[in-house]
């Protein structure tokens, strides 16, 4: 049996839904979620169900943590048996040291691999790899199918609103100045990933504010424009969510939409009740 030309792999913070990951034949190595001396990879021994209903009774708070370069190598040498190359995209090394793993691990193994760093996370990322895929499938080389995940970073957004920062502070993710005058004045941040960090965009006094003032945002960014993709994303929030969708759905009717449950390790530094909202063009 022949090999394929390039073979895709990205990392589970990517949010793809098990029908997008089956479509594409997306090869997805798993983050860990550390938890009262277990360490649970993302979206297998834990499930985004299991792991909010476990976080809203457990007394203790989970840590994650990245692949290491080893699980890298071992994926990409088992990819190698069915394929000719690798392009491997990653959630941003600004984020997580996900991506560091993949370096180390791709001077380690035969195989040609093209490693972009998204300097994105959750849908964004999945949205990159979305294209990538579909580069692939048109007949295009390693390389085309790098270029087509990259043309998406610069065309790409996420808001999300998250109940409370305390969950984005406890993962250093936010300074302590942050989560202390959010709690006092019980706002609702509205938070983007911009230069691969994840920053403060904007913020209300009610989470019904917030996602109106999200949805708004987004609408007036893609004004006058078509996107490709819109993803609305949640943290064990999903009548929110489908309701996103919809609305969505009916302002961008051509744009394909993705709407995916944000994975546990996401979850640790969110915390539930999050809802998110990305595109791409």
């Amino acid at each position: 049996m022949a090999k394929a030309k390039v073979a895709i792999v990205t990392d589970s913070t990517s949010c793809l839904t098990p029908e997008i990951i089956e479509k594409y034949n997306i090869h997805v190595i798993p983050l860990l979620v550390n938890w009262d001396e277990q360490s649970l990879k993302d979206g297998i021994d834990i499930t985004a169900d299991q792991f909010y209903s476990r976080l809203s009774t457990s007394s203790s708070m989970p840590a994650t943590s990245q692949p290491s370069a080893g699980e890298f190598v071992e994926l990409y040498e088992k990819v190698a048996e069915t394929a000719e190359t690798i392009v491997s995209i990653h959630i941003s090394s600004e984020l997580s040291g996900t991506y560091q793993s993949a370096s180390q691990a791709k001077d380690m193994v035969d195989i040609p691999i093209e490693l972009v760093d998204s300097r994105t996370a959750a849908t964004p990322l999945g949205m990159m790899v979305i294209e990538a895929a579909k580069a692939v499938e048109a007949g295009g080389d390693v390389a085309a199918a790098g270029a087509a995940a990259k043309a998406l970073m610069g065309n790409s957004g996420i808001f999300f609103v998250v109940d409370t920062l305390e969950f984005l502070h406890r993962g250093g993710r936010i300074g302590g100045a942050k989560r202390l005058i959010g709690s006092i004045l019980n706002i609702k941040p509205i938070l983007t990933v911009a230069d691969g960090k994840v920053d403060n965009y904007a913020s209300a006094r009610t989470k019904k504010k917030a996602m109106k003032e999200m949805v708004d945002m987004v609408t007036d960014k893609l004004s006058g424009k078509q996107p490709k993709y819109i993803g609305v994303i949640h943290s064990s929030a999903p009548d929110e969510a489908t309701k996103l969708s919809a609305l969505m759905g009916d302002q961008f009717g051509s744009a394909e939409v993705i709407e995916a449950d944000l994975t546990p390790v996401i979850g640790t530094h969110v915390g539930p009740g999050c809802v998110g909202l990305a595109f791409a063009l």
